[in-house]
């Protein structure tokens, strides 16, 4: 079973910096995408960012213009850059990578979660 390992939460001013990372702690694998999701009290999951084998990004409206995700394919790493931060930024923010499988349907892993805490 793969199991990702999540660094980098924590508490930070309205207007600080952190950054996110996520990589398996076990042997590596071909992948389809990685990113970010995160998940509000009270509130349900939602996508931050996510990036492609290939490199290509999309970001949810909410962080357009403040984070950045990118990736490092031979470590399946995922890292999340995220500036400027908000209170509304405050969750757990989790990582997610889909790994192709021979089925066709992608295999998801999800990291176990870091907190963010944005005070204002």
């Amino acid at each position: 079973q793969v199991q990702l390992v999540e660094s980098g939460g924590g508490l930070v001013q309205a207007g600080g910096s952190l950054r996110l990372s996520c990589a398996p702690s076990g042997s590596t694998f071909a992948i389809d995408s990685m990113g970010w999701y995160r998940q509000a009290p009270g509130k349900q999951r939602e996508l931050v960012a996510t990036i492609t084998s290939g490199g290509s990004t999309n970001y949810a409206d909410p962080v357009k213009g403040r984070v950045t995700i990118s990736g490092d394919n031979a470590k399946n790493a995922v890292y999340l850059q995220m500036n400027s931060l908000k209170p509304e930024d405050t969750a757990v923010y989790y990582c997610l990578i889909r790994a192709p499988t021979t089925t066709g349907r992608p295999a998801n892993f999800w990291g176990t979660g870091t907190l963010v805490t944005v005070s204002s």
